[in-house]
């Protein structure tokens, strides 16, 4: 089964990175983005063939090691 985590920065802490990009693309003409924020996807394959067993595995992977969770969310996709 593949597995897809998308984790990104929790609302209100600070984004530096995506502050970079943001003023990168306002350097190179693209005066209107706006509020740019980056994070990372995660993909793999997982030997499960239980969806729901599949998502509970990859949320508690993220739980402990995928995600930091104080300053960090995630999403989880499986199938």
């Amino acid at each position: 089964m593949k597995a897809k985590v998308e984790v990104f920065l929790k609302p209100g802490v600070l984004d530096v990175q995506g502050k970079a990009v943001e003023g990168a693309l306002h350097t190179l003409g693209w005066k209107d983005v706006a509020n740019v924020r980056v994070g990372r996807t995660i993909t793999f394959d997982l030997d499960q063939t239980d969806a729901a067993k599949a998502k509970a595995e990859v949320e508690a992977m993220c739980d402990k090691l995928l995600a930091n969770t104080v300053i960090e969310s995630f999403r989880v996709e499986v199938g």
